[in-house]
């Protein structure tokens, strides 16, 4: 069962990255690359990227600790919600703990607990915090392979394909909360804007 999870998980997002490649093929032509595991997974990786990044840069600085509970909206639940500074820290944290394992790098003590760490507060760090975070991400999605993509990293009890699909999925779901700040703050996302 396990298996053939992780074997639709790689079919949809090498055809999802397949698609991207044809579209890409027609604005600009490229040589002709092999799909592999790894490169169908920095695909959707750097898209999700992108639109972390952007966002994050589009926010202003001075309102880059929002966050709707400051609303006080009526019958709302935002109480305790994080602000987004803290949102583009949890991506970050994140990035950082579930692709370590598949570098073997060593995850900072301070980047543990899901906001990274405390004394990261500016907005330039904190865009510096995730870039790296980011950078870990194509570093490790490098490594994947037919071969070792059902792998469990040491102390993993995911493979190393679900941990790579799961962080690209974690920060889109980040993305999308991170967008409806910015509109609460009438910032129209940069994906969002007229083309």
């Amino acid at each position: 069962m396990k298996r053939t999870r992780a074997f639709l998980m790689v079919a949809a997002a090498l055809s999802a990255a397949a698609g991207a490649s044809g579209q890409e093929a027609k604005s600009t032509p490229q040589p002709e690359q092999p799909l592999t595991v790894a490169s169908a997974l920095d695909r959707q990786l750097s898209a999700a990227e992108k639109l972390v990044t952007e966002a994050a840069e589009a926010m202003p600085e001075d309102r880059f600790n929002f966050s709707p509970e400051s609303l006080n909206i009526p019958g709302s639940s935002y109480k305790g919600v994080r602000t987004f500074a803290l949102q583009v820290k949890h991506v970050a944290a994140s990035n950082n703990a579930i692709f370590a394992p598949l570098t073997s790098e060593a995850l900072p003590a301070n980047f543990k607990g899901g906001n990274g760490p405390e004394d990261v507060k500016a907005k330039a760090d904190i865009l510096r915090f995730l870039k790296d975070s980011f950078a870990l991400g194509h570093r490790a999605v490098a490594t994947l392979t037919t071969q070792n993509m059902l792998q469990l990293p040491e102390g993993s009890k995911s493979s190393r394909l679900e941990r790579a699909t799961f962080a690209v999925a974690h920060a889109f779901d980040h993305y999308g909360q991170m967008v409806e700040y910015l509109r609460m703050n009438g910032i129209v996302p940069p994906a969002s804007q007229g083309k």
